[in-house]
């Protein structure tokens, strides 16, 4: 597979991102769903909330973009199919130590909304709404890091935007950002209903669920992408 297929891929993955993140986020996110995990129809037949059915669709279309991202990533640096398209201009990015620190916060914070998830379920309020707050506070903090890593990079003697191993790092970590800010968009919604509004528990869950689904799964990718850097 050449560089510029991989790029072409990686543009059309982009443009079904987008499709999809529009017809998907309109409302299934404040969508009041019921308690059950499956919506009841006229015919009598139970299936899941399309919100369920939407986020899924929507991480299978992003699990390809970051695919496709991380694969570039690989042939540009002139490893496998890329070996014969290698410059020899590539100038690994040092690992800072805060990718690590801001690691182990965006795994708790993980775990925080794991625990409002399974305190919304039980129907406790207060251990939803402190879990929720404090894992979106977290991911905040692993934002503000990702961003003090940057600054740093801005400063060390590799540093060159002619360095393909500086773009690419700015790309990877900038877009999985960007995918937790959305998150947070969400996040936020979700906790002014709960806190603000004094929405029922009920009317939150599905909006609760889903948030941590979203949560791990950018966890994943966090890893997926770490691992990445490291080994390169």
């Amino acid at each position: 597979m050449s560089l510029t297929f991989a790029y072409c891929a990686l543009a059309a993955g982009v443009l079904i991102w987008f499709a999809i993140a529009r017809k998907f986020t309109t409302k299934s996110w404040e969508t009041n769903a019921p308690v059950s995990a499956f919506d009841a129809h006229e015919d009598g037949v139970e299936r899941p909330p399309a919100a369920r059915i939407g986020l899924w669709i929507f991480l299978g279309v992003v699990t390809s973009l970051f695919g496709l991202f991380m694969s570039a990533y690989y042939m540009r640096m002139g490893k496998g199919h890329g070996a014969d398209a290698a410059l020899g201009d590539w100038r690994a990015v040092t690992e800072s130590p805060i990718l690590w620190i801001n690691s182990i916060i965006l795994v708790f914070s993980s775990i925080a909304m794991q625990a409002s998830r399974t305190a919304v379920t039980r129907g406790d309020a207060t251990r939803t709404q402190r879990s929720l707050l404090l894992g979106g506070l977290l991911t905040i903090a692993f934002l503000i890091g990702q961003l003090l890593a940057w600054s740093e990079l801005r400063h060390e003697p590799i540093f060159d935007p002619r360095n393909p191993a500086v773009a690419f790092f700015y790309l990877l970590t900038g877009v999985h950002g960007l995918h937790l800010l959305g998150g947070l968009y969400v996040w936020g919604k979700t906790f002014i209903r709960l806190r603000v509004q004094r929405a029922e528990i009920i009317d939150v869950r599905l909006s609760i669920e889903l948030c941590t689904v979203y949560w791990h799964y950018l966890l994943f990718v966090w890893i997926a992408l770490f691992g990445l850097l490291l080994a390169t």
